[in-house]
């Protein structure tokens, strides 16, 4: 759904687990999240610019790409051979353009430097060297200074709890329309470092918590006897649901970077697993939606979800 369709995000609340059926701390935080102010000049372009980076074997593009445009449509750029890191390096990089967000997908013939491959997504700025600065100013830390690639710049950046994402320009600005509906950044992180990293994440994306649940169902991370925070955010980069954990998460949860929301759920779980897709974990509803996690052959986890209908 897109930002104006606003409705809650999910992440998970600082967990501290205690020796009980719940996983939620019983002390008292202040709504940090909620305090945030930013200072900093607004770089974000559109949720439609917003893309998941998908790291495959070079051998596995063809299966990937074909499985992604069978489940949302979409179209795919023709496969290019670059470099696309400030050392030398080479990858076959191709981009889809799906009605369900952007794909910039790698498939290295080279070992990949360090530290790519660990960023989960880019966002389209409207000045790098001004988001740089603001993203410094919002606390995060820069992994990979800015660098020339084959159709404009980059950088990396670390936000705090360990979430990497791409800044990047293009040198000649892309134009693309609005999506009916957005993806959404899952981002997991640790208690110690959840309100530091939604106050740093506000106040960069100039964004605002939608819902800060701090009772949500452990069924959506795999852990029905459960509960954990869940923190949805919303910002001109897009959507976003952090998702706070002491980390014991049973596989795939925490593998999914993005999720993916669709018209009619049923609908697209058949397309995919006749595109042969791998259903990881089989269709639950919780939050006002229905949702699965799936994995795309090359190894690509996703989540994908509707709004229940009332």
């Amino acid at each position: 759904m897109g930002l104006a369709r606003a409705r809650r995000s999910s992440f998970a609340v600082p967990l501290a687990l205690i020796f009980s059926s719940s996983l939620v701390s019983a002390r008292q935080r202040p709504p940090a999240a909620k305090q945030a102010i930013a200072v900093t000049p607004e770089v974000a372009v559109g949720p439609q610019y917003y893309s998941t980076h998908v790291y495959v074997n070079p051998e596995d593009i063809d299966r990937f790409v074909a499985s992604i445009l069978a489940t949302f449509g979409g179209t795919a750029s023709k496969p290019a051979v670059t470099t696309v890191t400030p050392t030398p390096s080479t990858t076959i990089s191709q981009i889809i353009l799906s009605p369900a967000g952007i794909f910039s997908v790698f498939g290295y013939k080279t070992p990949v430097p360090y530290p790519f491959g660990a960023e989960r997504t880019g966002y389209l700025v409207t000045d790098l060297d001004t988001a740089v600065r603001a993203a410094r100013a919002a606390g995060a830390s820069v992994l990979v200074a800015a660098f020339d690639d084959p159709i404009g710049r980059d950088a990396i950046i670390q936000f705090p709890g360990g979430v990497n994402t791409q800044l990047y320009v293009h040198t000649t600005p892309p134009t693309y329309k609005p999506l009916e509906r957005n993806p959404e950044n899952r981002v997991y992180v640790p208690v110690d470092s959840a309100d530091t990293f939604i106050r740093s994440f506000v106040a960069f994306s100039h964004g605002k918590v939608v819902s800060n649940d701090e009772h949500a169902p452990g069924a959506e991370i795999g852990r029905p006897k459960e509960t954990y925070r869940r923190v949805r955010i919303e910002s001109t980069f897009g959507e976003m649901t952090v998702i706070v954990t002491d980390g014991y998460l049973p596989y795939p949860y925490g593998r999914e970077t993005t999720g993916y929301e669709v018209a009619n759920f049923n609908e697209t779980l058949t397309k995919a697993k006749s595109a042969g897709v791998q259903i990881l974990v089989a269709p639950y509803q919780g939050d006002q939606r229905q949702s699965a996690i799936v994995q795309f052959p090359g190894g690509y986890i996703a989540e994908i979800h509707s709004e229940i209908k009332k």
